[in-house]
């Protein structure tokens, strides 16, 4: 009796992993996932699990942005390549390379509003740059005046941008409009994942030495809520309704819940072996897509039930990921 609750048990645990999670069904859309060793990214249709197409980046890429009509992704070779690479996903090819050699080492990316140019870190220059990704054209330059800008977070109007200075454990902060640096906000040790609402009044910031995922008012720079018994919380994702916050850690192999308006933590999905990594939502606002650095896949999640709900296979390292609309199969 004891060998069959062991083996019993033995296959509970096994069916619980969502290393043996198949495909989901009803997702729709084309999957964009950048492999950090591979030095390339993936086109994955969603509905069929199919890959579609493997195209090359620069070398290292790591952080990805696609805007919302599936049209294009920009992804930032970080690892070497000190360049963005811009994909026609409709036409399934890399369109261009925009070289980035005189601000090294890019990393963090988002879309400036109006979706014609990106907003990109540079760490090795301290550097914050405006490309329009059409045209390669550098439109700005600001100094973040503080050592390693990393990730960077805009609010929606584009006017006000932050970035995680792993450097210095600050904060800096950038009026976008005006090409000023405002300030910069002391917050706990190597600061990495970052982002923020929508109005930018809140900061979210993880910090890897301290271990702890902290909420800074923009303004006055008081503690508005801070979580720990992190080990890396190493990507920062808010729903577009501001409702959940999602966090993977990659040192202890999970992902956290938060209710991002009442701060409170929801729950813990343990994904032990995995090293989660990349983050990125699907147009329901309700489901995450969480690349597993460790296991070559990007797990599909449900911020609800906190539920694996299926699994795609990727390349080598798997890092920044993106969501198209564009269905291309």
């Amino acid at each position: 009796m004891k060998e069959l609750l062991c083996a019993v048990g033995a296959t509970i645990l096994l069916l619980s992993l969502p290393v043996n999670a198949q495909r989901p069904d009803g997702l729709r859309g084309t999957l964009i996932v950048l492999n950090k060793q591979g030095h390339d990214a993936n086109f994955i249709d969603l509905a069929s699990g199919e890959r579609l197409a493997t195209l090359p980046t620069g070398r290292g890429p790591h952080e990805l942005v696609v805007t919302d009509d599936g049209r294009w992704a920009i992804s930032t070779d970080y690892g070497g390549g000190n360049s963005l690479t811009v994909f026609d996903v409709k036409n399934l090819r890399v369109e261009r390379t925009i070289d980035l050699r005189r601000y090294p080492r890019p990393h963090g990316i988002l879309l400036m509003p109006g979706e014609q140019e990106v907003i990109v870190t540079s760490e090795a220059s301290s550097t914050l740059i405006v490309v329009n990704f059409h045209t390669g054209e550098i439109k700005l330059a600001i100094s973040t005046r503080r050592n390693s800008a990393h990730m960077v977070a805009v609010s929606a109007d584009g006017r006000t941008a932050f970035t995680s200075n792993g450097g210095s454990d600050t904060v800096s902060v950038v009026d976008v409009g005006s090409s000023d640096y405002v300030k910069s906000i002391d917050v706990p040790d190597s600061p990495e994942a970052i982002t923020t609402n929508k109005s930018g009044s809140e900061i979210w910031v993880g910090s890897n030495t301290d271990e702890v995922v902290s909420v800074i008012s923009s303004q006055d720079e008081s503690l508005v809520a801070q979580w720990s018994g992190f080990a890396w919380p190493y990507r920062i994702l808010l729903t577009n309704d501001e409702r959940y916050a999602v966090v993977p850690d990659l040192r202890k192999n999970n992902v956290r819940f938060f209710n991002a308006q009442s701060k409170t933590e929801l729950g813990t999905l343990d994904l032990p072996g995995t090293r989660p990594e990349g983050v990125t939502l699907y147009s329901d606002d309700l489901t995450v897509f969480l690349s597993l650095s460790g296991q070559n896949k990007v797990l599909v999640i449900d911020i609800v039930k906190r539920k694996v709900l299926g699994e795609y296979k990727t390349g080598d390292s798997p890092d920044g990921i993106g969501y198209s609309k564009l269905e291309l199969r």
